[in-house]
């Protein structure tokens, strides 16, 4: 083996490596996911976050050590809705399969639509009109609903109408019974999200849309944050929540990639290294 050879091995080698290929291409991320603490907003009914610290100090031996206990219901802040949530023996929490949870994402934005009208409703004719812009919504993907809302986060009486717990005077923008009706019986997405803190409008009583997009084992995320971030296509979203047994949802850390996500998994360098050690390997035993 000469000298040429040694130097071609050694590179194809050196492009197996994955440290440095986990996001090829530089793309940017956008983080999806609201911070849990004692802020975060949740159903006027629900328990909130609460942290507890358990210990937060130097130990006895001299290492710093830091440990908490946490408690809050499962639907609060950016969090799964898992179709069990209002359908009976549909998918809880740790049934739905992973693949269902990430993929190509699709931004339905009716923010002009909203101002000014905090009860505004997404029908079938928006995802009509939407599709005769931007095309059909693809089957597998994760549709997004953005109504604007995410600029009120931080405030509690502007982002659910009420910061009392009387569920009757809640007011934001949600997806219309026709809406969600017209997407199960036409569309193959894998789950619908929104930046309010219901797939449902605030003064709905029935949970319409969360019935009909559950019944068909399609899952939902709500709170989501950052959606104005989010281009109406051509990114990927993994939204992955807290895998809890028998849950009817969980809190989620959801990220937006943007960019070159072709080998997002770290695959497409080692593979061509891996070609190119074959190859000169190849040539070797030949030589």
């Amino acid at each position: 083996m000469d000298a040429r050879h040694v130097v071609l091995m050694l590179v194809g080698l050196s492009l197996l490596s994955t440290s440095d290929a986990v996001l090829p291409g530089n793309p940017q991320v956008i983080d999806m996911t609201y911070t849990f603490d004692g802020t975060t907003i949740y159903w006027p009914t629900s328990k909130s976050f609460r942290l507890t610290n358990v210990f937060r100090n130097y130990s006895a031996v001299g290492f710093w050590y830091e440990a908490s206990e946490m408690e809050a219901s499962e639907h609060g802040g950016t969090h799964l809705d898992a179709p069990a949530h209002f359908s009976r023996n549909k998918w809880r929490t740790d049934d739905i399969p992973v693949e269902r949870l990430m993929g190509p994402a699709v931004v339905v934005d009716v923010s002009v639509k909203t101002t000014g009208n905090a009860d505004y409703m997404v029908t079938a004719q928006d995802l009509q009109d939407w599709e005769n812009t931007h095309g059909r919504i693809p089957d597998g993907c994760l549709l997004f609903v953005n109504t604007g809302w995410g600029k009120h986060w931080s405030n509690k009486q502007q982002y659910l109408g009420t910061d009392t717990k009387n569920t009757s005077l809640l007011h934001f923008p949600g997806i219309h019974p026709d809406g969600a009706r017209w997407l199960v019986q036409n569309r193959g997405m894998h789950a619908v999200g929104i930046d309010t803190a219901s797939l449902d409008y605030g003064q709905s009583t029935n949970f319409d849309v969360h019935q009909t997009l559950f019944g068909s084992n399609i899952p939902g995320f709500e709170n989501v944050a950052n959606l104005d971030q989010l281009p109406t296509k051509g990114a990927i979203v993994y939204a992955l929540p807290m895998k809890i047994g028998d849950g009817s949802g969980g809190p989620v850390r959801m990220v937006g990639i943007l960019g070159n996500t072709v080998g997002a998994a770290g695959t497409a360098k080692p593979i061509l290294g891996l070609m190119c050690f074959l190859v000169t390997l190849l040539f070797t035993l030949i030589l």
